[in-house]
């Protein structure tokens, strides 16, 4: 069974290229809000599917939400791939620092790894606010 995302709510929510800009969990500053501390976001949803929704080849889309949790579950197979190598934490925190700081492909430029997902940019500033949310910076 397919994990879909408990964020079906796309009313008052920002978005930049078809992706939800909900609210994350974090200390860095970005186009996303905070989410409290105590409550459940996008990240955290993708990392407790991700072991289910990761052998599934077809996911009917429910909500944008949804492409974002397939976007997610994409990211946090890359990061995994990277930290494969890794033998000490020190490595590990490296690797995944350095995936963080990587530019991200917005949808329509090469490299993007879901053509069709997100709508493409209308302007400079809506990809840069997709490729800033996009980035999902994990330190």
């Amino acid at each position: 069974m397919v994990y879909h995302s408990s964020f079906l709510d796309d009313e008052g929510i920002t978005k930049a290229c078809g992706c939800p800009l909900l609210p994350l969990k974090s200390h860095i500053k970005g186009p996303a809000p905070v989410s409290d501390r105590g409550r459940t976001d996008i990240v955290d949803e993708a990392i407790t599917f991700f072991r289910a929704n990761v052998f599934f080849r077809n996911f009917d889309i429910k909500s944008s939400a949804d492409k974002l949790l397939i976007y997610l579950t994409f990211y946090i197979n890359v990061t995994l791939k990277r930290l494969e190598g890794c033998r000490t934490l020190a490595e590990g925190t490296k690797a995944v620092i350095s995936l963080g700081l990587e530019k991200v492909p917005v949808p329509g430029e090469s490299g993007f790894p879901f053509p069709g997902l997100f709508a493409l940019p209308q302007s400079q500033k809506e990809a840069g606010k997709s490729s800033h949310y996009l980035i999902f910076r994990l330190v």
